[in-house]
């Protein structure tokens, strides 16, 4: 016994080092292997779509978590590394992403960035729609608050690309989609923007809809500045259309004399309905101020200025917005320019003939109802006779050579009349003008030309 115990104690440190040997040899065998099972499990997955992957493998065994999209995608993640060469056990410890109801995608513009917050159903799709982000809305900071999440509806991707191309037009709002339901909110960054995104929205892929569009546009901004100083009209802001456009630009050169056009103004969507029906009028308006100035901002009429004269401008607070098609707002700040000084009958006839040079009193064809673009020349009229009161004044009528002489004669009459009621019920007296028909007996033209026949249609201011 003594013996046996004697050579144990002789063979037992002669063992120890061939265990130390195992075990390294074993180690270093074993390390090279995990990693080999790691990396081609790795790569058997590379065609799945999974979430938060993480491979451990202990010797032969390997270990899969990772949060899959649909059940056929955790069996196909399992078979997929049971398949790897080398792999003897594979612990499952995947599981779904969480199914979002509803599925609620948005983005969110504010001044400086853009939030893509909710849920988006697989990690390319969001991918994808950071990339669409930052193309479709340049130079803006793109921030990503979205999970992913199960639920999405079909043509999901596409629906929320064709909405975040509208967030560019937005100079701040929001875009959700609620399952199948879509929402827009904000304000157009330009005019036309609301009507663009409505057109887009047509294009949705088939199964959604559009629960509400609040989407606002800016003011749609027309203005006419009439520059006593400088002799000009200057237009700007916007008109529908070019035939709006040229209807403006031909009421202000008829409305307005002596003064240089300057128009600036651009087509763009968005005008209120009846717009040109309540910009033609105010421009009329505006032609009877000494200056002022006309803001129409959606279906908000401003007119400030200054009025000729006191009947002028009471007329003008009171009645243009009756002109105005009903839905328009008319708010009048109308002051009276200071009355001009007094002058001798010389000098105000010189006035007369120089004003009755840039423009002529209009009267509807063949009859003796005066044309409303003729309006701004009378009060223009009347301002000079105020500073002559002591002036008697002869308000002569010619016609052109067509028709008979009598019938010219009583219409050139009539027409001449009709301007001294005028001037009377803007507060003249009565007793300084008398109305004198001349028909086609003074000529200053030839009635040969269409031409020659407007210049000799017209009316004189004649101080006696």
């Amino acid at each position: 016994m003594h013996g046996l115990f004697s050579w144990s104690r002789k063979w037992w440190p002669g063992v120890i080092p061939l265990v130390v040997f195992w075990a390294i040899a074993a180690w270093t065998n074993t390390v090279p292997l995990e990693a080999d099972l790691g990396a081609k499990s790795a790569a058997a997955l590379k065609d799945v779509v999974l979430d938060k992957t993480r491979i451990t493998v202990d010797g032969r065994d390997v270990t899969l978590a990772a949060d899959a999209f649909s059940q056929d995608g955790r069996k196909n993640a399992l078979a997929a590394v049971e398949a790897v060469p080398g792999v003897r056990l594979v612990n499952d410890e995947t599981s779904l992403v969480p199914e979002a109801k509803p599925f609620v995608w948005s983005a969110e513009r504010d001044v400086v960035r853009v939030t893509l917050s909710g849920s988006a159903p697989l990690p390319a799709s969001k991918a994808k729609l950071l990339d669409v982000g930052r193309a479709a809305i340049n130079g803006v900071e793109i921030v990503d608050q979205m999970g992913l999440a199960r639920g999405a509806p079909r043509r999901f991707d596409d629906a929320a690309v064709l909405l975040l191309a509208q967030v560019g037009q937005l100079k701040d709002g929001k875009v959700t989609i609620s399952d199948t339901s879509v929402s827009l909110s904000g304000m157009a960054r330009d005019l036309g923007g609301r009507e663009a995104i409505a057109a887009a929205l047509k294009d949705l892929p088939e199964g959604f809809k559009v629960a509400a569009n609040d989407v606002k546009a800016p003011p749609y901004i027309f203005q006419a500045y009439k520059d006593p100083v400088a002799v000009t009209l200057t237009l700007s802001g916007y008109v529908p259309d070019n035939n709006v456009h040229a209807a403006i630009a031909q009421a202000a050169e008829h409305k307005f004399f002596g003064e240089k056009l300057v128009d600036n103004l651009k087509s763009s969507l968005g005008a209120p309905s009846g717009f040109a029906a309540a910009v033609i009028p105010a421009l009329g308006a505006l032609a009877r101020l000494s200056t002022g100035t006309l803001v129409v901002s959606d279906r908000e009429v401003k007119l400030s200025g200054d009025a000729l004269y006191e009947g002028a401008g009471a007329e003008i607070r009171a009645g243009l917005g009756k002109d105005f098609p009903q839905s328009f707002q008319y708010k009048p700040e109308i002051s009276v320019k200071p009355a001009s000084a007094p002058v001798d009958p010389t000098v105000c006839q010189q006035l007369f003939t120089d004003l009755l040079s840039k423009g002529r009193i209009r009267f509807e064809p063949s009859r003796t109802t005066l044309d409303p673009d003729s309006i701004a020349l009378l009060d223009r009229l009347i301002e000079i006779a105020l500073r002559c009161p002591t002036a008697n004044i002869e308000v002569a009528g010619h016609t052109d050579g067509d028709g008979e002489d009598g019938f010219n004669q009583e219409l050139s009459q009539k027409r001449a009349q009709v301007v001294v009621d005028y001037l009377v019920k803007a507060g003249l007296p009565a007793s300084r003008f008398t109305a004198v028909g001349y028909g086609s007996t003074q000529p200053i033209a030839g009635n040969d030309t269409d031409e020659g026949k407007a210049q000799n249609r017209r009316i004189e201011f004649l101080v006696r």
